[in-house]
């Protein structure tokens, strides 16, 4: 049994460097920006005169060449085309195989759904509909409540939902904040003994964090393993190094940016400020695990550092 499974495993593993291989050539001559991932493929480009139209065109038929070449087919019935902005060009219509691709205004890419506005809520309103649902049957199946087993629980079975990939959709405006927050506060009630306390003095005696924190722990997460090129993101991606002389701080300080109020809710933007304000030893630990203990460290040391004020709003 162990040699079969052993060799179902090792099947498996042929047949995804066989199609990583076979696909190996699917972008040539493609002029805008594309990304594949197993076998979902997104394109997009910049969209500012006639000529990026035709451009974009250009490259869906190329696609369409490619698959008649080789025998894989797109399902063009599951092709959709998604606008950004408010210019008069993004209503232009898109074609493959002489089949209009229909336009939508949200779509989910690997479990995050994205929205042509830029905004969050359709994301946290599902992570918030799953985790609920997840606590529930814990708190309906669960006989026997104590805290060990219910934090186990919580955080192998449901944070999971509210945090999966908040790098890319960190809510922004508090009608989303709160939804996180308010699953972990009815997580809390449900530990014997702590029904009564304060959300905060009820944090404490579990030794968890605001999902707020949380999400700016991850987000600094994100920028720690960029500057140690532990990440398949390059810094320069999404930031510039501050490079004007100063001395105050560690040496990885980011330029900060003018920008419109609805880009800072973007993780190119909102964790700069953060970022910045961490000290030299936490910024020089030697890996990734390093960097997380000395992020609580300086949570413990002061409550505060991470957001704990805007709790106190809910």
């Amino acid at each position: 049994m162990a040699i079969s499974e052993m060799m179902v495993y090792h099947r498996d593993q042929c047949w995804d460097r066989y199609f990583l291989i076979f696909i190996n050539d699917l972008d040539y001559g493609i002029s805008n920006w594309i990304l594949t991932f197993a076998d979902d493929t997104k394109i997009f480009g910049s969209i500012t005169s006639e000529k990026d139209i035709v451009s974009l065109q250009k490259d869906l038929g190329r696609l369409i060449q490619w698959a008649d070449e080789w025998l894989m087919m797109f399902n063009t019935s599951k092709c959709k085309v998604m606008h950004f902005g408010k210019k008069e060009l993004n209503s232009v219509d898109y074609y493959m195989s002489d089949q209009c691709l229909t336009s939508v205004t949200e779509e989910k890419d690997l479990g995050v759904v994205v929205s042509s506005d830029m905004k969050s809520s359709q994301q946290c309103n599902q992570s918030y509909s799953k985790a609920s649902r997840m606590l529930a049957m814990i708190n309906c199946t669960i006989v026997y409540k104590n805290s060990e087993n219910l934090l186990r629980l919580y955080k192998s079975l449901v944070r999971p939902h509210l945090e999966y990939c908040t790098a890319a959709w960190s809510p922004h405006y508090i009608k989303d904040r709160v939804l996180p927050e308010k699953v972990q506060q009815r997580f809390t009630r449900m530990v014997p003994g702590l029904k009564k306390l304060p959300y905060e003095e009820r944090l404490s005696e579990l030794e968890l964090w605001t999902m707020e924190e949380r999400r700016v722990r991850a987000d600094l997460i994100e920028v720690f393993k960029m500057v140690r090129e532990l990440s398949a993101i390059k810094l320069e991606t999404f930031f510039q190094l501050d490079s004007n002389g100063r001395t105050r701080g560690h040496q990885w300080k980011l330029k900060k940016r003018h920008r419109n109020t609805d880009l800072r809710q973007f993780f190119s933007e909102r964790v700069i400020n953060i970022w910045n304000s961490l000290d030299k030893d936490t910024v020089a630990a030697a890996s990734v695990n390093s960097f997380k203990g000395r992020l609580q460290n300086m949570r413990n040391k002061d409550e505060s550092a991470f957001g704990l004020q805007w709790t106190n709003q809910l």
